[in-house]
């Protein structure tokens, strides 16, 4: 897959001791995610996240990470030159991920005005992000499933 980018993610919750026994270092937790080209759209009740990709391998991995993942957690974080400018949690809304013939399309909404409110708003961030120049990832449940740069 020519499209990918490798990044490196710490196990959740993991300690390092000190004592001659153990190592003093947590190992390194890598994944390959597929990188994509993403637009942020409001839509009635929230927004939408359009992930392309350019080759139909990236897409089919795109694909199957997000049928494995969509049921959980749905956030985004935005970084520049490695720094976090947005982490965005989509707690407020109810996400659903369905495969399109290039990537993903992944709709969070709410039936609550407030809440759509704020999606539209973390929709109007991200965007802004992306068209700055950050790098933004989606994950769910924490882990990641694409990217773009």
């Amino acid at each position: 897959m020519s499209t990918a980018i490798m990044m490196e993610r710490f196990a959740a919750g993991t300690t390092t001791t000190a004592t001659p026994a153990a190592p003093t270092t947590v190992p390194a937790n890598w994944c390959v995610v597929p990188r994509c080209k993403m637009t942020f759209e409001k839509c009635a009740g929230g927004f939408k996240i359009h992930c392309k990709c350019d080759d139909s391998v990236a897409a089919a991995t795109l694909q199957n990470l997000c049928n494995m993942l969509a049921s959980g957690l749905c956030s985004c974080c935005c970084t520049w030159n490695g720094m976090v400018m947005c982490n965005v949690n989509l707690c407020c809304g109810n996400c659903t991920c369905e495969a399109t013939k290039d990537g993903v399309c992944i709709s969070c909404c709410s039936g609550d005005q407030r809440c759509c409110d704020m999606l539209q708003a973390c929709c109007e961030a991200l965007s802004c992000c992306c068209e700055s120049g950050c790098c933004c990832y989606v994950c769910f449940n924490g882990t990641p499933c694409c990217c773009c740069c």
